[in-house]
C-alpha cells in the first residue's frame, strides 16, 4: 500500500517520527512494511541510527523487499503530510478489523450486544483525550489545606502581566494585537527572551522579517543600543558601547531562540518544525511565537475566502498549544478601522471581522502607544490592554516602550 510506503519512508527521512506517532506494527498490512516498521523499531530501541544502510546490515533485505524497494520508498517521504497519513494508514485498519469483527459475529452468532461492544471497543482505541473526572478530582483534592503555591507559568518579565496571568500557561493561545508601529515584533522578542532566560526554548516564526533582522533586534534591546547604529556597528557604536558588546551577544545567545524565517509557511509546516525542535531539545519547555498570523499561508480550500482561512488558522494555532503543551504567542495586525474612532485604543470587536481569533484565543491583549500619534518622543508608555483572558480578569496593564532600542521595562 502507498500510505504504509510513504510514512516508512517519511520516517526513513525523518527517524524523530518514529517515537512521535502512535504507529503499530498491526496498522501495516503487508507483510514486507511490517517487516521494515519493527526493524526500526528495534533499532530506536538499541538506540541504533534508522537508516537505510543499518537496515541492510542488522536485517535481512529480502524480508523488506529488498534494497531497491528501500531506497523506493525513501523517495516517497513527505514530512509534511505525514500526520495525515498516519491517520489514513489507522482508518483503513479500523475498516478492516470492523470486517472482521462482523465476519466472526456471523460465524460465531454473536447477540446485538455483544457486536456493539466489540465495535465500540475499536472505536474506543482511536480515543487519546479520555480523562476520568474521579482522576481529574483527586489531583487537587488536598490543595485547600495545602500552603504550597500553584506553580507560574512561564516569566513574562513584566510584573504587572505577570501578576494578572501568572505567566504563560501551557495550551493557551495568546494573540497579541495591534496596529503597524506599535511595537507588537519588539514586544514579541521581549516575551521570547524572558522564556528562553528561564530555561525554556523559544521558538520564532517570521514570516515577513528575515533572521539577521531579529537577531539585530534583539541584541539592540539587550544591549540598549539604538537600532539605527546596528547598520554599521564600526562606525557608530562608540567605545564604551562597543565594551558592553560581548555582554550584550552572550545574553542573546543564552536565550536559545530558535528562528524559522522563510515567508509563507503554512501551519502544518509550523507542526513540522516545532515537532523536529522538541526532537533536539528533548525534555525542554517550548513556547511558539508566530509573527504573524494573518501571513500564515491558508488551505487551498479556503482561497478567495478570507474569514473562512483565519478562522482555519486561529483553530489550528490553538491544537498545536494543546498537541505541544505549551503556550502560543501569535501577533496580529489590526485593521485601519481602529484609526477612525476619536479613542484609538483597539477593542475585541476590531478583531471580529478577523474570522475567529477571538473564538480560539485564550488571551487577547492590544498594544497601545499614545506617542505613536502625538509624535512626543518623550512618552516611553505603553498600554498593554489585556481584552480577553479566559482565566483571569480583564483591564489596561502599563510598561515603558524605548521606540529607538526596542526594550520593554516595567514601568
Amino acid at each position: 500500500m502507498l500510505t504504509e510506503e510513504a510514512i516508512l519512508g517519511t520516517i526513513l527521512k525523518a527517524p524523530h517520527l518514529l517515537g512521535d506517532s502512535d504507529l503499530k506494527p498491526e496498522y501495516f498490512q503487508v507483510g514486507e512494511n511490517r517487516n521494515i516498521f519493527l526493524s526500526m523499531k528495534e533499532l530506536a530501541a538499541k538506540g541504533q541510527a534508522i537508516d537505510l544502510v543499518t537496515l541492510l546490515t542488522t536485517g535481512k533485505p529480502e524480508e523488506f523487499g529488498g534494497a531497491g524497494k528501500l531506497n523506493r520508498i525513501q523517495n516517497m517521504a513527505n514530512e509534511l503530510k505525514f500526520d495525515s497519513y498516519v491517520e489514513l494508514l489507522i482508518d483503513n485498519w479500523r475498516e478492516k478489523e470492523k470486517l472482521n469483527i462482523l465476519e466472526i459475529a456471523k460465524y460465531e452468532n454473536w447477540n446485538l450486544d455483544k457486536i456493539t461492544t466489540e465495535l465500540n471497543n475499536l472505536v474506543a482505541n482511536k480515543v487519546d483525550d479520555y480523562n476520568d473526572i474521579k482522576e481529574l478530582v483527586l489531583e487537587v483534592v488536598e490543595e485547600p489545606w495545602n500552603s504550597k503555591e500553584k506553580p507560574e507559568g512561564i516569566p513574562t518579565g513584566i510584573k504587572t502581566l505577570q501578576d494578572s496571568t501568572n505567566g504563560w500557561q501551557n495550551s493557551d493561545l495568546i494573540i497579541i494585537a495591534a496596529r503597524p508601529s506599535m511595537g507588537k515584533t519588539d514586544v514579541m522578542l521581549h516575551f521570547a527572551k524572558q522564556a528562553g532566560w528561564h530555561g525554556c526554548i523559544p521558538i520564532i516564526f517570521s514570516l515577513e522579517m528575515s533572521a539577521n533582522k531579529l537577531r539585530d533586534r534583539l541584541i539592540a534591546s539587550t544591549g540598549n543600543y539604538n537600532r539605527s547604529k546596528m547598520k554599521n556597528l564600526y562606525k557608530r557604536l562608540s567605545d564604551g558601547q562597543k565594551g558592553t558588546w560581548m555582554d550584550a551577544i552572550g545574553k542573546v545567545s543564552e536565550t536559545n531562540i530558535q528562528i524559522f524565517d522563510k515567508s509563507g509557511q503554512t501551519v502544518q509546516e509550523i507542526r513540522m518544525k516545532v515537532r523536529k525542535v522538541k526532537n533536539q531539545f528533548p525534555g525542554k519547555q517550548l513556547m511558539i511565537f508566530i509573527d504573524y498570523l494573518t501571513l500564515i499561508k491558508a488551505k487551498e480550500e479556503f482561497k478567495g475566502n478570507m474569514h473562512l482561512a483565519i478562522s482555519d488558522i486561529s483553530k489550528s494555532l490553538k491544537a498545536i498549544a494543546k498537541e505541544f503543551n505549551c503556550p502560543v504567542v501569535s501577533l496580529a495586525q489590526l485593521s485601519r478601522s481602529v484609526e477612525k474612532r476619536p479613542d484609538k485604543r483597539p477593542m475585541l470587536s476590531d478583531l471580529r471581522e478577523s474570522g475567529s481569533i477571538e473564538e480560539d484565543a485564550d488571551i487577547v491583549m492590544f498594544l497601545y502607544r499614545d506617542a505613536y500619534y502625538s509624535k512626543d518622543e518623550n512618552d516611553d508608555s505603553l498600554e498593554m490592554i489585556l481584552a480577553k483572558h479566559r482565566e483571569g480578569g480583564v483591564g489596561t496593564l502599563h510598561a515603558k516602550y524605548n521606540m529607538f532600542t526596542g526594550a520593554i521595562h516595567d514601568v
